[in-house]
């Protein structure tokens, strides 16, 4: 019987809010594995007693990347890690827009700004300034030109707390086509959803927000699969992933570009794609060696 983790967090007080995460436990079970949802920073884990460790929701991993590389690197040592800790080292600095580019992927054009820089804000079109190390649109905000002195006040406290900054022009395509998220699991495509934009006007930086508004599932373009393929070959190890999801907007051009690639704990919205456990489920279980 194959022993598997599936890594996630720990909510303390709070419900685990990862409705993946029964599903897949009940599943593996079902087909025969003995499968448990472990939390990544418990120290009392061996994690070589596992055949396999997926990660699936350590959703608290992005203000603690160190930390989670570093779990991630001794995890992969220990037993088979999905995905690797090389591609969570590589997926876990937004910087990876810059390498996507160079390889030839459409991406949102994006500039960083580490602590010590010069700040160099857009005065002629709406922008974004979020962290290279965040979810959920964490310390994400949406700004005009004429609310500059805001984003800079928002960029000292990210420096302030050691986060480099990315500053991007808000893709006014999402606001008519949503974001698209395409999955993929064992190679393949499990499914895709929509959802339209998070960052609404006015909301501050470091306010609650939701992450995944107006969820539907959704039928993918041949154009948005073959930018999602593009970027997916440009990963390094990319015939180690065991799982991904890219996400897609229209740039001004209207053409798909990714907005972000998502390697290390992606929600995989089951609850709105039933029929993709059995998939999921048999991609995990082959790369446990079932």
């Amino acid at each position: 019987m194959r022993r598997i983790a599936l890594a996630t967090y720990d909510p303390g007080t709070e419900q685990n809010q990862d409705r993946d995460l029964p599903v897949l436990l009940g599943a593996l079970t079902d087909a025969g594995a003995e499968a448990v949802a472990v939390h990544w920073d418990d120290p009392g884990v061996d994690w070589g007693g596992f055949d396999l460790v997926v990660i699936r929701s350590t959703w608290d991993y992005s203000w603690r990347a160190e930390e989670f590389v570093a779990w991630a690197e001794r995890a992969g040592k220990a037993t088979r890690l999905a995905n690797p800790a090389a591609v969570v080292r590589w997926n876990t600095d937004k910087r990876y827009l810059g390498d996507l580019a160079a390889a030839g992927v459409p991406v949102v054009p994006t500039r960083y700004v580490a602590r010590g820089e010069q700040a160099e804000l857009p005065d002629d079109h709406e922008f974004v300034v979020k962290p290279t190390s965040g979810a959920g649109a964490r310390y994400a905000a949406r700004y005009t030109p004429g609310e500059r002195e805001a984003a800079l006040r928002q960029l000292a406290r990210m420096h302030a707390e050691g986060l480099t900054a990315m500053v991007q022009p808000y893709v006014r395509g999402i606001d008519v086509g949503g974001e698209r998220a395409l999955q993929f699991f064992g190679g393949r495509l499990l499914h895709a959803s929509r959802k339209r934009a998070v960052l609404s006007p006015g909301t501050a930086y470091d306010a609650a927000k939701v992450a995944h508004p107006d969820l539907a599932p959704w039928t993918p373009t041949p154009a948005e699969l073959a930018v999602a393929g593009r970027a997916l070959a440009a990963v390094p190890d990319a015939p180690e992933l065991l799982y991904a999801r890219v996400d897609l907007v229209d740039g001004e051009d209207g053409t798909p570009h990714v907005m972000e690639l998502e390697l290390i704990e992606p929600n995989l919205f089951l609850f709105l794609h039933p029929a993709s456990t059995a998939t999921a489920t048999s991609a995990i279980l082959k790369a446990a060696g079932a």
